[in-house]
């Protein structure tokens, strides 16, 4: 405080026997109740100090807004002063939405923040504009997708100090990189979470989650919570973005626009955020109103669909007439627009969406969930490691379209070894549990259906299961690499300047895994993009008509630009054509 003075402020509405400040070293200090559930004490204390909070005779718990631990999330919490970082690039204020490429990666595996920041020269380089962190807010142990996080304030110290944290983003910034963050405010991971010892009020019983009853976003205190936490990381760290994990599940009607309304009046105004969903309901009203994009999971399973030919869990959505599908994610972004989905039981899934500009959407071929939720973690590398021109032919579809590509740690260097799901559990129940419970999940799909082949399943607690997650333990593919900052680089020159006010011109079948979409452009170019992701070549004969105002702007194998001239679109290629104005 100003004052110099600490204030302690803790939301304990169902602490029967009132809060004491417990710091260490001192003796205990009874904290105030000052209305609507919450206590509070103001007192002599400097960064670094260690303290609980005691909410009941036998039990002292950390601050579950603590800005950093002392250890882990069962350990005291820590005091932190005013930010005693000195930043370097202090003009920096961000970059326009059109411009974004992201890579996201989990931050352990790359290294921890210094290891992050090491990376970052050569991923600028490549063509990325935006890194985008897996969750870290606090979570169990040393190794964890960050999805069990229970201190949605405090960065985890298992990847560095919050410093180095700080000087990673300021060096992205100052290579003319954004640095966002995944954020899970739909719920918290089972170990450290002692909220409903105290603030029982925290939850509502009468909905569930995945991940036990949900949140209650209905009261003040709640919602403060989690919008503050947004605001922290975007200010006290200046994070560039945030991405929202699995909004569906935060059971509330409004507060999205709330907190977008909210951080963006404690910003300065000339702060430039990105604030993306990921969404499983498909709605449309958040990205109307202070949401920049939402991850588009519809076009990522279509084209996966197309690419392996997977039908079994909700992959069977897009098995049906797949090609029809592509075409409309690419042109509407949302391929379940109001329709029920058969992997849901019949319900109706989605808002329409074509009014959207294609920069509503963000595409991706590969993500940590996509990946790392597949059994053995699998990467496209490998399941198309016999025949890799149609994963060519898809990255070139993903890195030309007008909706903002995301590329997942390791793609960029062909790699093939698997992205796993680990967690570093102390509790051997609990470790157990993860462990019982990731297989009982695969039982249903038929690789899995004898149990001795669901054994094989990696367990999540064991080391190595993390070790083998890391793309960069292999050498890099230099002919990936050369794809990758070929066509971003491509992307950058031609197609993001023109992205403001671009809109889609529709898409057509060409075969059974064909498609050509086409895009209106904001200077008047329109870009056409045919990719036929199948195994035989199609053949439509309106492609013969004339294309001489039409520049061959990349073809993602050689010869595949001149064939389509002659009416031939190959297997496994990708071919992008501009017409510019006359």
């Amino acid at each position: 405080m100003p004052n110099g003075l600490t204030r302690f402020r803790i939301w304990a509405p169902n602490a029967e026997h009132g809060v004491t400040l417990e710091i260490a070293g001192r003796d205990p200090l009874p904290m105030t109740e000052v209305g609507d559930g919450f206590h509070e004490i103001q007192t002599p204390c400097p960064p670094g100090t260690r303290y609980r909070y005691r909410v009941a005779p036998d039990l002292a718990v950390p601050d579950p807004a603590s800005r950093l631990q002392a250890g882990d999330v069962h350990d005291d919490s820590v005091v932190t002063g005013p930010d005693g970082y000195a930043w370097h690039n202090t003009a920096w204020r961000g970059r326009p939405w059109r411009e974004t490429v992201i890579y996201e990666l989990h931050a352990g595996i790359a290294g921890g923040y210094a290891g992050i920041e090491a990376r970052l020269p050569e991923l600028a380089e490549l063509g990325i504009t935006a890194i985008e962190l897996m969750p870290i807010a606090d979570f169990p142990g040393p190794r964890n997708w960050g999805y069990d996080g229970v201190l949605p304030y405090a960065p985890d110290c298992a990847y560095g100090t919050p410093d180095e944290l700080k000087r990673m983003i300021d060096t992205a910034h100052g290579l003319g990189m954004m640095v966002f963050l995944d954020v899970v405010y739909n719920h918290f991971g089972p170990d450290g979470n002692y909220l409903s010892a105290y603030a029982g009020d925290f939850f509502r019983s009468d909905i569930h989650t995945p991940w036990g009853v949900a949140i209650d976003f209905r009261r003040r205190a709640v919602r403060q919570f989690f919008a503050e936490s947004a605001l922290h990381w975007l200010s006290e760290f200046r994070f560039d973005g945030l991405r929202l994990d699995a909004v569906h599940a935060i059971r509330d009607t409004g507060w999205l626009e709330e907190m977008a309304g909210f951080v963006r009046a404690h910003l300065p105004s000339d702060r430039i955020v990105h604030l993306v969903l990921e969404n499983d309901d498909n709605q449309v009203h958040p990205l109307e109103h202070g949401y920049q994009a939402q991850w588009n999971d519809d076009g990522h399973h279509v084209l996966h669909q197309l690419l392996t030919g997977e039908s079994e869990g909700y992959y069977g959505d897009y098995a049906l007439h797949p090609a029809q599908r592509l075409t409309r994610a690419l042109t509407d972004g949302f391929v379940y627009q109001g329709e029920p989905s058969q992997h849901r039981g019949g319900v109706a899934r989605g808002e329409p969406s074509a009014h959207l500009p294609p920069t509503s959407f963000v595409l991706f071929l590969q993500n940590h969930d996509q990946i790392g939720n597949r059994a053995m973690g699998e990467r496209l590398t490998a399941l198309l490691r016999n025949d890799i021109r149609p994963l060519r032919a898809a990255v070139a579809l993903l890195l030309l379209s007008p909706q903002i590509p995301l590329i997942f740690m390791g793609e960029e260097r062909g790699a093939a070894t698997p992205f796993l799901y680990f967690t570093s559990h102390a509790d051997p129940q609990l470790a157990q549990a993860v462990r019982d419970g990731r297989r009982k999940e695969f039982e249903n799909f038929c690789a899995f259906a004898h149990p001795a082949t669901r054994d094989r399943i990696p367990d999540p607690n064991d080391p190595d299961t993390y070790a083998q997650s890391d793309p960069y333990r292999t050498p890099a593919d230099p002919d990936w690499l050369d794809y990758y900052q070929t066509l971003l680089q491509l992307r950058q020159r031609v197609i993001v300047p023109h992205l403001e006010g671009a809109h889609s011109l529709g898409a057509h079948v060409l075969g059974l895994r064909a498609v050509v979409a086409q895009w209106l452009l904001g200077d008047g170019a329109v870009l056409s993009i045919y990719v036929n992701l199948g195994s035989v070549d199609v053949r439509p004969d309106w492609l013969q008509e004339d294309r001489g105002q039409e520049m061959l702007l990349f073809e993602s194998e050689t010869g595949a630009g001149r064939a389509l001239y002659d009416g031939l679109l190959q297997h496994g290629v990708t071919v992008a054509l501009l017409k510019e104005l006359a």
